[in-house]
């Protein structure tokens, strides 16, 4: 389903392929070869989401873009089932298992592998050729790599991330209320999506 947000509509390649039950809105632009799967949403909200050429975007994940952090997914790379990719960018040739999280200000270096339910925090840069292992956390720039179990050295590094103002646009220190105030605000630009009738008018 293609769908326009804020005005902007989605752009296929002619050579690449969407399922019928995945979700591109707004300003995402998929490029040749690239197949976007079974209930895969890709949700660019006030910032472009751009896929390059012969990537595969498995069933169930999520790609979202934000106007401060736009997703740029280089060519010939994997975003498996059940992936989280918010507002980061991924070079070239990089492996994103199931289940992964990649946060928005990441950046991920050419052949890197972020492996199953593994965790890529905030502003954090992953080197080229790097490995987050299984369920391990890469945080910080350049990234320090740690088991989940040592989360007081992760907390160490992430808490000057600004995790809270990245994601939610909100100071550090605003509670729930602030914050979700905020996010149901922002997210209300929905209300206005209109689904594309025409998916050969949007081929690039």
């Amino acid at each position: 389903m293609l769908i326009e947000h804020r005005g902007r509509r989605p752009i296929v390649h002619p050579d690449a392929s969407v399922a019928a039950t995945a979700v591109l809105s707004g300003e995402v632009i998929v490029g040749a070869g690239s197949r976007i799967l079974h209930g895969a949403v890709l949700s660019a909200e006030d910032g472009a989401i751009r896929v390059g050429i012969e990537c595969v975007v498995m069933e169930h994940a999520l790609i979202r873009g934000r106007r401060a952090h736009e997703v740029v997914i280089g060519d010939h790379v994997m975003i498996g089932p059940h992936a989280h990719v918010n507002g980061a960018t991924i070079a070239d040739e990089v492996f994103i298992a199931t289940g992964a999280s990649v946060f928005p200000g990441a950046s991920i270096g050419r052949g890197a592998e972020v492996r199953i339910n593994a965790v890529v925090q905030v502003n954090t840069v992953l080197d080229p050729g790097a490995v987050v292992p299984i369920s391990w956390v890469a945080v910080g720039s350049p990234a320090t790599v740690l088991p989940p179990e040592r989360h007081d050295e992760i907390w160490a590094i992430q808490r000057d991330l600004d995790f809270v103002g990245t994601v939610y646009g909100s100071p550090r220190a605003a509670g729930m209320r602030e914050i979700m105030t905020r996010q149901s605000a922002f997210f209300a630009e929905h209300v206005d999506d209109r689904v594309i009738d025409d998916p050969e008018a949007s081929d690039a």
